[in-house]
């Protein structure tokens, strides 16, 4: 028999994937939505307020929970940060004290899959990142360590939770890669910055794959990074795309012209994070794209 699992921000890029997977091996869906339900599998819920009907419960078996404002979205205004940092925040903390006072009621166990980032390492040049690693100290690594900190009240409760620290997606609709395969379809995908800087990247098949291997080994916990092992370099990767794609990419885009293009965002664009995926290896988990010649083939072709 098929699991039954709720998931917040089901119409972003990892959610809307990750709901198709499930719905095709048998899964059933409740999708959280903060506006009225269009459809018989939506159920409302409105997280700035902290308010998630039990009965939006019913029968789960697990919640994924991928909420929250876009981060490279708008420029860095100091709203826009308020907003990236309390829309996470705020999803969190409501399904985490949600999953706890159903536990608390019913005896039910629903296990948590909470999203979470790279960001939360910061800018550590060539420092291997696990699992064990602590915290940057950049605006980001504050907001992913209060993001994943919302979730004590499910871990307080004595619920399992995995916290998935996402990389930089692969995908060609959405998501950071969107952009960078665009430019390097016209010859401008050179590197940006030094491209020394490590980019800790996953194929969106590979972010779903690990999120439902997560749902489906409910005695993991902790967080997980979620990039593939055959780590690259921003400008390694860059070389890949042009490869692929029969295109140069040798025109560098320096920083301070990146700066001045997106802001202050362009300092965490520009991060090197050197991140290994320990935990979830040691899980069990392989890779379908382990490697950066897999990775970008599956960008570049489907």
């Amino acid at each position: 028999m098929g699991k039954r699992v709720a998931v917040t921000g089901s119409t972003g890029l990892i959610g809307d994937a990750l709901c198709r997977h499930l719905v095709a091996r048998g899964d059933s869906l409740v999708r959280l939505v903060r506006r009225p339900t269009e459809a018989a599998d939506e159920r409302e819920w409105d997280p700035a307020q902290g308010l998630l009907e039990p009965t939006a419960l019913e029968g789960v078996d697990a919640l994924v929970n991928l909420g929250g404002v876009g981060i490279g979205d708008k420029r860095w205004t100091e709203e826009h940060k308020k907003a990236v940092e309390q829309s996470r925040v705020d999803a969190t903390d409501t399904v985490s004290r949600a999953l706890a006072q159903h536990l608390s009621s019913t005896g039910r166990r629903i296990r948590l899959v909470s999203g979470s980032a790279v960001g939360f390492y910061g800018d550590r040049g060539d420092e291997v990142l696990t699992e064990s690693s602590p915290a940057g100290d950049d605006f980001l690594a504050g907001v992913v360590t209060r993001w994943e900190a919302a979730a004590d009240p499910a871990r307080d409760a004595g619920l399992d939770v995995a916290l998935v620290r996402t990389g930089l997606v692969m995908s060609r609709r959405g998501g950071a890669f969107e952009p960078i395969l665009r430019l390097a379809r016209l010859g401008l995908g050179g590197p940006l910055g030094s491209g020394k800087q490590w980019f800790p990247w996953i194929t969106l098949v590979d972010e779903v794959r690990a999120i439902v291997h997560l749902i489906d080994h409910p005695d993991l916990a902790g967080p997980f990074n979620l990039s593939a092992p055959g780590e690259a370099r921003q400008k390694e990767v860059a070389t890949a795309l042009g490869q692929a794609l029969s295109r140069p990419a040798i025109l560098p885009a320096p920083r301070f012209a990146i700066r001045v293009a997106i802001g202050e965002f362009a300092d965490s664009a520009l991060a090197s994070q050197r991140m290994h995926p320990v935990a979830l290896t040691a899980s069990g988990f392989t890779f379908e794209h382990p490697d950066l010649a897999a990775g970008v083939t599956w960008l570049v072709k489907h």
